[in-house]
């Protein structure tokens, strides 16, 4: 467990979208240096014994977490992002989603069978974007071997649905009950 406040960085917005719903923002926390430093840093060292090869963050605040870390474990970075937005061949996956559905995109070639993959993203809340991602990894034969994220809303159950991809790492720096 972490010395350092992380929770102290995300703001609790009262009937954010809606009514009756606390928003979790994490902007704060991205707008320290110091906060943000203590995030990638201590998200990466809790996978740095896997030998990840590659790092995927879906789109877009994935990108924001999951490029630092990628690179301070010397991985690749793989962007998953909506359809439409890669230039070449690409595989897909759609999830569910509260109100319908959406897809996550990554190109076809962007992991190989040898490739050891973390999934990284700010916030997993019900677990469906992460879960696609990682469904995507299984796709293309690489080796899934966690998910990472600066906030859990622990209370959706995110581990439940992650767990039908197998017995994986996870690490999250908050966890809201």
């Amino acid at each position: 467990m972490s010395d350092f406040p992380f929770d102290s960085y995300i703001a609790s917005i009262p009937d954010y979208p809606e009514p009756g719903v606390v928003f979790k923002d994490i902007t704060p926390l991205f707008a320290d240096a110091t906060a943000l430093e203590h995030a990638i840093d201590e998200i990466a060292e809790a996978f740095r014994s896997y030998n990840i090869t590659k790092v995927i963050g879906p789109e877009a605040r994935g990108f924001m977490v999951g490029v630092p870390v990628a690179l301070k474990l010397g991985a690749g970075f793989v962007p998953a992002r909506k359809p439409g937005k890669l230039p070449r061949k690409t595989i897909s996956m759609s999830y569910e989603l509260e109100y319908g559905t959406d897809t996550l995109e990554i190109h076809e070639d962007a992991l190989t069978p040898e490739d050891r993959v973390l999934i990284i993203d700010d916030l997993i809340a019900t677990g469906g974007t992460v879960c696609a991602a990682g469904k995507l990894v299984h796709e293309t034969g690489a080796q899934l071997i966690g998910f990472g994220c600066i906030l859990e809303l622990a209370f959706l159950h995110p581990r439940a649905a992650l767990a039908e991809l197998g017995e994986l790492a996870f690490k999250s720096l908050v966890v809201v009950e």
